[in-house]
């Protein structure tokens, strides 16, 4: 068995006027939950469309489960499990025929794992699956694709769209799921307040590239915000190691830095500030600072 469920080696895939990853090299060890976030354009659909076999790369390669994804089977298929944000199902089935055709397909069909997951969405067997909401589309959706015992499961912002007791519904069932099975789950979010509910390890990724790999903790461990008030000029930006993100509020300067330890402190002082204070940071704070390397901006005394 493979250590690892996916391995890309400079992993590129370039449009005519785009580039969607770029030499991208990225293990993701069997087991845990592993997210993967990033700005709009990150290259987080892309690189899920090529580990499917659903485009080719235009450079590098791509593996899952150990299989080139330029190459996967059926037998290598029935071994992943995909969820996308549409939860798109055949809105003519009802709920029991089409759970009746993936028992025939999958033969590791897990019918407690079913039942387990899909009672938490109030979904009735002879219900049409057109006449679903949404969020009870993701629940089946989510039912089906656990119940077939995969491997891998690959979920693509399985959350959008949905209602608060719906997304907290789902990642009930992901949670509960995830600790009594041996499934690796890679989980695609924007979510902030998902990611760091659900996720053992942290991906980023920016512009196609990989750009950092972590437990949320230990991320978020080496990110901090400062506060310092400078009663005349502000030191450039550039003077400082380690910055992220500036923000003035109030005519507070507040720096999120990366990898800083209490002597960032002292050099604010040095350059003026007559007061600094520290503080953790949230997931959400620490990834929107990475994410926006040496932007600089100003807010107003309401914000």
């Amino acid at each position: 068995m493979d250590q690892f469920v996916i391995e890309t080696d400079d992993l590129s895939l370039h449009y005519p006027r785009k580039r969607a990853l770029h030499a991208l090299s990225l293990k993701i060890s069997r087991g845990r939950i592993h997210s993967i976030i990033g700005a709009n354009g990150a290259g987080k659909s892309s690189l899920f469309r090529v580990l499917l076999g659903f485009e080719s790369p235009t450079d590098g390669r791509a593996r899952i489960l150990g299989c080139d994804s330029r190459r996967l089977d059926s037998r290598t298929r029935a071994r992943i499990g995909f969820v996308n944000e549409e939860h798109t199902l055949p809105g003519w089935l009802r709920v029991d025929e089409l759970c009746d055709m993936q028992r025939r397909q999958y033969a590791k069909w897990n019918e407690a794992r079913y039942r387990e997951v899909v009672r938490n969405f109030n979904v009735q067997p002879s219900q049409k699956i057109a006449q679903l909401s949404r969020g009870e589309r993701a629940g089946l959706n989510l039912a089906i694709a656990m119940a077939q015992s995969p491997e891998l499961l690959i979920l693509d912002e399985p959350t959008l769209g949905l209602d608060v007791v719906a997304k907290r519904a789902f990642l009930e069932s992901l949670m509960s799921v995830a600790q009594s099975d041996e499934s690796t789950i890679v989980y695609c979010s924007h979510q902030m307040d998902e990611i760091e509910r659900v996720a053992d390890n942290l991906i980023i990724l920016e512009r196609g590239e990989l750009r950092h790999m972590s437990a949320p903790d230990e991320f978020c461990g080496r990110v901090r915000l400062w506060i310092a008030d400078f009663p005349f000029r502000d030191p450039d930006p550039d003077q400082l190691p380690g910055v992220l993100q500036r923000q003035k509020i109030d005519g507070l300067c507040h720096y999120v830095v990366f990898d800083q330890a209490d002597d960032f402190g002292a050099r604010l002082r040095l350059l003026g500030a007559r007061s600094v204070n520290a503080m953790p940071v949230s997931l959400d704070r620490a990834v929107n600072g990475f994410l926006a390397r040496g932007h600089v901006s100003t807010l107003s005394a309401a914000a």
